[in-house]
């Protein structure tokens, strides 16, 4: 990463935590991933390098300039989506300023919509960030939709334990997925769908 992207990303990391501090309802917060769960997630996808990418939970675009940053580098694509036409505005304008807008397609709809509109096994790679009691209604077309030997991240795990509950014991419960829990920043769910055997 250059110095420039760098700048770019403590200012949209600052400018997040400042926005937020303020703000009693937590749907008006832009609840940006930490720097360091954001360094992990970035490294993961250098090192997977999936040639396309679902990220469900835009907001201003903060996670999304480290996503395609990384992606940038082995020439992959991100699809990115936010409920809010505004937030996703914002995200647009941070891509544009970082210079990575053409790596990243944004979508204004719901994870839901966009589960549904996808492929069986379409998606090797998945960073769940979104409204967390929706979660466990997600489960189904998460299996559906991320692929074999897929990677599926889910933030918030420690610090809304309790909003995830359901959903983790979906995943807990389920044999074809392996999980980890990663405690940085508000804690990170790794999650791998089990490569179906040859000839299944």
């Amino acid at each position: 990463m250059d110095a420039q992207l760098a700048e770019l990303l403590d200012e949209l990391g600052e400018h997040g935590r400042t926005h937020d501090a303020d703000k009693a309802d937590r749907l008006e917060r832009l609840r940006n991933l930490e720097s360091e769960s954001a360094q992990l997630l970035a490294v993961l996808v250098r090192a997977l390098a999936p040639a396309r990418l679902l990220e469900l939970g835009t907001s201003n675009g903060y996670s999304t300039v480290w996503l395609a940053d990384a992606v940038r580098s082995y020439g992959g694509q991100i699809t990115s989506v936010e409920i809010e036409p505004e937030r996703s505005a914002q995200a647009r304008t941070n891509l544009e300023r970082a210079g990575l807008a053409e790596f990243v397609e944004l979508r204004v709809e719901d994870a839901e919509q966009t589960l549904a509109g996808s492929g069986d096994g379409e998606w090797p790679l998945i960073f769940l960030d979104a409204e967390r009691p929706l979660y466990a209604g997600y489960w189904p077309g998460l299996v559906r939709v991320l692929g074999d030997g897929g990677l599926l991240i889910v933030d918030n795990v420690l610090s809304h334990a309790g909003e995830v509950a359901e959903f983790r014991a979906l995943v807990a419960g389920d044999g074809r997925f392996s999980e980890a829990l990663v405690p940085i920043g508000a804690g990170m769910l790794a999650i791998v769908k089990e490569r179906r055997a040859s000839g299944s």
